[in-house]
């Protein structure tokens, strides 16, 4: 498909910014007006009176090994979060385009969407939480840019069906799929398929399997157009040299990831084993994730209840399907212990 058309005019005219350190990175740089006497503290031997790549040449790479892509295919943003609204920017003209979200799913689809004053079509998933293919085509039209999917779901924490979200491929729009929980569930990504379909995307974190949520790095694997594009509009240093240097140290600890994952999936298991056991939980939904859905007799009751004793949870309740349901993320076993005590000493 002709993916450059599904891009803005005005963003296919842009000039983007030109930065000092597209050019140089290193030499006696007397060109984008830094601090030559250094920085005030030193932190791992970086010059941070310096500006970082702008194209984050180093990350770039280790992602794109780690993905089986090449470097043109990768994109690395301030979180997930930056990617999403870049993604929203570069496709969707303001007060004409829209976009097809798949609810219940992760709000800032639709946050990211309604700031730049995009349509938002919401198609509920089926009673399984899955994708109703049928309902999303009578809902793209022309006009139709974007379409979000999360596998597996947050907050329902169940994978989508691949074939599902390929079907979707065909419906003329870009299809992102975020799989910022697809390390707990054991299941190869689609990374490599954004290489057989251009208008796929598929967007990943450091803030969940890696527990990376404080240094703010998502990235997304895309056709190299799409990147080209992204990279046009992105701002000119939008990941700093101290986010660099830690997510380098961090995708060389592969082995602990793993084993973080697999702990975090036995737990997983005991919880889930554990709330089935409880009265006022009615039912524990399928999980993918790192997180469990529960639907409970009394959603609101439970949440404060536990919120009382400093264990917080999400309720979700006000959401389409979610009725009386709390999503509840997979803690320590001491943590879980004390979740699951919690629930007795009231409910007993």
């Amino acid at each position: 498909m002709n993916i450059e058309s599904l891009i803005r005019e005005n963003i296919r005219a842009l000039k983007p910014y030109h930065s000092a350190r597209q050019d140089y990175l290193s030499g006696i740089l007397l060109d984008a007006n830094e601090n030559s006497f250094g920085s005030v503290i030193t932190i791992d031997n970086l010059s941070l009176n310096r500006y970082p790549d702008p194209y984050q040449r180093e990350v770039r790479t280790v992602l794109a090994a780690m993905n089986d892509v090449a470097l043109e295919n990768i994109f690395v943003g301030v979180g997930s979060d930056e990617v999403i609204d870049l993604i929203v920017r570069v496709f969707c003209e303001p007060r004409w385009d829209s976009v097809v979200l798949l609810d219940p799913t992760y709000g800032m689809y639709r946050v990211a969407a309604s700031i730049q004053d995009v349509q938002v079509r919401s198609c509920l998933l089926t009673e399984d939480f899955q994708i109703d293919v049928e309902a999303v085509k009578k809902m793209v039209d022309s006009d139709t840019k974007l379409i979000f999917c999360c596998s597996p779901n947050n907050p329902t924490a169940n994978l989508l069906h691949d074939e599902d979200i390929l079907a979707l491929c065909k419906l003329g729009a870009i299809v992102v799929v975020d799989e910022a929980y697809i390390d707990f569930a054991k299941k190869e990504s689609l990374a490599k398929l954004v290489l057989d379909h251009p208008n796929l995307v598929v967007l990943r974190t450091l803030s969940k399997a890696w527990g990376l949520a404080g240094i703010r790095l998502g990235y997304c694997i895309a056709d190299a157009l799409i990147i080209s594009y992204l990279m046009k509009v992105k701002p000119p240093y939008n990941i700093n040299a101290l986010t660099s240097r830690t997510t380098l140290q961090a995708l060389s600890k592969g082995v602990e990831v793993h084993q973080t994952v697999d702990a975090i999936i036995q737990e997983r298991e005991w919880l889930v084993e554990e709330l089935g056991q409880l009265l006022c939980i009615e039912h524990v939904f399928p999980t993918d994730a790192n997180f469990i859905l529960v639907r409970c007799t009394d959603a609101t009751a439970l949440y404060r209840i536990l919120a009382g004793k400093d264990i917080i949870v999400r309720n979700r309740s006000t959401e389409p399907l979610l009725e009386n349901c709390l999503r509840i993320t997979v803690g320590t076993h001491r943590e879980n212990e004390m979740l699951i005590q919690a629930v007795k000493e009231y409910y007993a």
